[in-house]
């Protein structure tokens, strides 16, 4: 569940049952209301395989919604990050969704999910650059995008700066 910054009364929201499957929601009064919007994540094109728990290939599978990520300008902007990971974007209040195929081709072959699945679990919005995108996918590293998701960099590691701890 997400709140929009551009309009504090828009929310989006995912559940993911057993029963009922994917289900996403709206709500455009603060939390009072809710509609059900579109729930069809459809992978472009031929996807392929990424790798399975055992190291054979596995055909790219769409299971949830792990993550929600509004614009931080436009309300009607939402990007959902799913597994099998890849990120999805709607500019219609989340009634259609569209792959940003960038994302799994920059080495979605080479992806297998780790004992909590292979999702997309983070996605951060560069305030300072919106064609700037950072997703997290578990088991498969950080990627950046600076073209609104045509393109994606891999990652291999963050630096952090270390400080020598004082003697005792």
């Amino acid at each position: 569940m997400k709140g929009s910054p551009a309009n504090s009364n828009r929310i989006y929201a995912s559940q993911t049952s057993g029963w009922f499957g994917q289900v996403m929601q709206r709500s455009n009064d603060g939390g009072a209301t809710w509609e059900t919007v579109g729930n069809k994540f459809a992978y472009e094109g031929t996807p392929g395989t990424h790798l399975w728990y055992d190291g054979t290939p596995h055909p790219w599978e769409f299971k949830r919604v792990w993550h929600l990520e509004p614009s931080l300008t436009d309300p009607h902007t939402v990007y959902a990050g799913v597994e099998d990971a890849a990120l999805f974007k709607s500019t219609d209040g989340g009634q259609t969704w569209t792959e940003l195929a960038g994302l799994r081709d920059a080495q979605g072959s080479k992806w297998a999910p780790g004992a909590g699945g292979l999702g997309v679990h983070t996605i951060i919005l560069d305030p300072s650059n919106p064609n700037r995108i950072y997703v997290a996918i578990s088991a498969g590293g950080a990627f950046r995008t600076d073209d609104a998701g045509k393109t994606w960099t891999h990652h291999q590691g963050i630096e952090v700066a270390v400080h020598p701890r004082s003697e005792c």
